[in-house]
């Protein structure tokens, strides 16, 4: 799997199972997150293909969800952006769209 956040690649053993506080070593995101889950979809339901999910507002945060499952491919999820790009990405648009 690779850090959703700085795309680093970590391995795991097949038995091994993403914990809730299990962090990249690179960069400390956190690894058990939605973004970095075979099911996030942006474009989905609740930006989650696994329709029995309950919904999660920070999808970059560590959480519980049951359905977990690491993204096997690196931009497994259409080749998220990284926090500081989707940041600034954010900026330029409300620069754009600033009432003067």
């Amino acid at each position: 799997m690779h850090c959703w956040h700085c795309g680093r690649e970590i391995k795991l053993v097949t038995a091994q199972k993403v914990q809730a506080r299990d962090t990249c070593p690179q960069c400390d995101a956190d690894l058990r997150v939605c973004r970095n889950c075979r099911h996030f979809d942006p474009t989905s339901h609740n930006e989650c293909r696994e329709v029995m999910a309950e919904w999660v507002r920070t999808k970059d945060r560590a959480n519980y969800c049951d359905y977990f499952s690491p993204a096997t491919v690196a931009g497994a999820a259409g080749g998220r952006p990284p926090a500081k790009q989707a940041d600034d990405a954010r900026d330029a648009f409300d620069r754009m769209f600033k009432k003067l």
